[in-house]
């Protein structure tokens, strides 16, 4: 392939290596996601924010420079134009197109807290009525094991440099803060993904909470679903950093 053309499709490759690990535990930083993590929360959504506007800006500039080396690319005598088909192809795949199939969503929520004057049940505290970061990457491995071939979370589509922070009770994915109710939907083999998510150590543990406290956990499936395509950051490097 000529320089030009791995240029092109270096973006797609990269996007398409992660996949499986697209909520690694890189998200974590090896804390126990469990525990709480009640942080600055303010500094850290400003700082979030600042860092997503400044990447969308660069990748804006790097998606014109792709096209125009594509253009180039096809129209160059003896060039490589299998490498923009073979791009194209891929993007699908790589979350960088909008796709349409059936699928499965899932939705957690925190529980809600006893009644003033009531007491906690035994052997909890208050921590254990949010969502927490962990409970999200159980319901997504368990959806990618199962054969899911496109994700969104919170509608927002999920890629290999994808990483998802919990802090408090809001959920941090791309810059962007949510509330819960937090929704996954995989678009794939509903009956497989139904399957692994039943078969999920983290997400029995998680139901097992449900069942006793009260946090939220629905299952809805889905003859059509359609994702929007990803528009953010591809490097690992600049997402995680």
């Amino acid at each position: 392939m000529a320089p030009t053309g791995w240029r092109l499709a270096a973006p797609v490759v990269l996007a398409v290596s992660g996949m499986m690990f697209a909520l690694s535990a890189r998200a974590s930083d090896g804390e126990d996601l469990r525990g709480g993590r009640y942080t600055e929360l303010t500094d850290l959504v400003r700082a979030e924010e600042q860092r997503a506007s400044e990447l969308t800006d660069r990748l804006e500039s790097l998606q014109r420079e792709v096209e125009t080396l594509a253009a180039a690319e096809a129209q160059a005598d003896g060039g490589s134009p299998n490498a923009v088909d073979w791009a194209e192809q891929l993007r699908p795949i790589a979350g960088l197109s909008a796709v349409t199939g059936p699928g499965i969503a899932v939705a957690l929520n925190d529980a809600p807290l006893p009644a003033e004057g009531r007491a906690m049940p035994s052997g909890t505290t208050y921590d254990d009525f949010v969502v927490h970061q962990q409970d999200v990457e159980g319901v997504v491995n368990a959806l990618w094991a199962g054969g899911a071939e496109a994700m969104t979370i919170m509608d927002q589509r999920v890629v290999s440099t994808s990483a998802v922070r919990c802090v408090g009770n809001v959920l941090i994915l791309h810059g962007r803060v949510y509330s819960p109710p937090f929704t996954i939907s995989a678009i794939g083999d509903v009956e497989g993904m139904s399957q692994t998510l039943d078969d999920s150590e983290a997400v029995t543990n998680y139901r097992s909470w449900a069942d006793y406290i009260g946090l939220g956990y629905e299952v809805t499936t889905s003859d059509e679903l359609t994702m929007p395509a990803y528009d953010g950051p591809l490097s690992v490097a600049e997402e995680g950093s």
